[in-house]
């Protein structure tokens, strides 16, 4: 498989994930900060939506097709 074709069936395979799961919560951590004996972190939370999911699905359909052999004779 080229390497277009490849990339497209990764973006597949996430786009189904994200749209089965109903969108994906993550949490980043931020580095802590320490103000003498008092230690301060910080989080962010985010979310993915699945109609990021459903952009990758498509995507993923477009790269594969054009990263197909051509059926030239």
């Amino acid at each position: 498989m080229r390497p277009l074709g490849l990339f497209g069936a990764v973006l597949i395979a996430f786009g189904v994930v994200v749209l089965a799961l109903r969108g994906i919560s993550y949490t980043k951590d931020r580095d802590a900060v320490k103000v003498g004996p008092v230690e301060i972190a910080a989080e962010r939370k985010g979310f993915i939506t699945p109609a990021v999911g459903a952009v990758a699905l498509i995507a993923g359909l477009a790269l594969v097709l054009v990263g197909r052999p051509s059926a030239r004779r």
